[in-house]
């Protein structure tokens, strides 16, 4: 049976949980981890009713990993709420390490398959929306796992606003032209890209991520994909 995005059957996930926690990430998810938490069971949600407190945009990060981008956008922007869907327990510990220090109140999670929260936001609530280098699952019987995908799309086009931007980044070269392929199907996104350097290097409203850096050290060129909502 499908979804109304066609989506079928279960949601596949990666790894739910790495090595153990330590004492302090192990506090951290179960003190402050309930508290970030977006409830699921309250029907359609409303981003404004997230936050404390009236902030000026709304963006979502769909698979954080550790968070080091999603930690440094909440700090350089503390004015915009953000959600953070990553299932990786130990990714979501680290993140909220670095909330902790940041004092930052402008951040939401959710700890499950990202599709699941985006089904209940309201349309055109999200300024921005990040994929940054997700799982590639790159044995051919695997693709379909991964994120980017026509359903997908679909549902990240109904809750961002017109005008709202979608940034997409891989080092991995099969994932980058997939992602490049289904995103030009689409007829809601416009690929803002003029020449080679708009998608060959991050701006600097991009922070790095720890994976990217790997990537970089190994001797992979990531690419740094822009769309906008049309």
């Amino acid at each position: 049976m499908s979804d109304r995005y066609g989506r079928e059957g279960r949601i596949l996930y990666g790894r739910r949980r790495g090595k153990p926690l330590r004492k302090g990430q192990q506090r951290l998810i179960e003190t402050r981890l309930p508290e970030l938490t977006i409830p699921l069971d309250r029907g359609q949600l409303e981003s404004s009713s997230l936050f404390p407190e009236n902030c000026r945009e709304y963006w979502l990060e769909i698979g954080f990993g550790s968070g080091e981008h999603l930690a440094r956008q909440a700090d350089n922007n503390p004015d915009v709420g953000i959600i953070g869907c990553e299932p990786y327990l130990n990714g979501v510990a680290t993140l909220l390490s670095k909330l902790e220090e940041q004092s930052a109140t402008n951040v939401r999670l959710h700890n499950e398959a990202a599709e699941l929260l985006i089904d209940k936001l309201p349309d055109a609530s999200l300024n921005r929306a990040f994929i940054l280098f997700p799982d590639p699952w790159p044995k051919t019987s695997h693709n379909k796992r991964r994120f980017v995908s026509t359903s997908n799309i679909a549902a990240l086009a109904r809750v961002l606003k017109t005008g709202s931007e979608l940034r997409i980044a891989t080092d991995h070269a099969d994932y980058g032209a997939w992602i490049l392929w289904h995103m030009l199907q689409s007829k809601e996104f416009i690929w803002e890209a003029e020449k080679p350097e708009d998608w060959q290097f991050r701006s600097s409203d991009w922070p790095s991520t720890r994976y990217e850096m790997k990537a970089i050290e190994k001797g992979l060129r990531p690419v740094y994909y822009r769309f906008r909502r049309r």
